[in-house]
């Protein structure tokens, strides 16, 4: 996982590398939340995802709920095969500001 903000309340770019599940579900949580709390806008790049399971989704949606709350911007940038895979299955695909995830059906 890598860090990048662009100053100080500024645009913030979480990449995550490797699986989204269970396993890594408390590291990644914390590192979302921190993200969220320091930076105005959060931008989360899944492309080097190669795992994800419904603890990378709940993360996700726990991410969007405490964006909202904090009345931050949460935008997907970039996702992986992977991760497109299971956001269309369950009808996400367009819930995180990212256009270029759609549905097969609609391309």
């Amino acid at each position: 996982m890598t860090n990048a903000n662009s100053g100080a309340g500024g645009t913030s770019l979480l990449r995550i590398e490797g699986e989204m599940t269970i396993y890594r579900a408390l590291e990644l949580k914390q590192a979302l939340l921190d993200r969220l709390k320091d930076s105005a806008a959060v931008e989360i790049d899944l492309a080097g995802v190669t795992e994800f399971d419904t603890a990378g989704v709940q993360l996700l949606l726990l991410a969007k709920k405490a964006a909202q709350v904090r009345q931050r911007e949460l935008r997907l940038v970039a996702q992986s095969p992977a991760v497109a895979e299971v956001l269309e299955l369950l009808n996400l695909a367009t819930d995180f500001g990212d256009p270029r995830v759609m549905s097969s059906a609609s391309a």
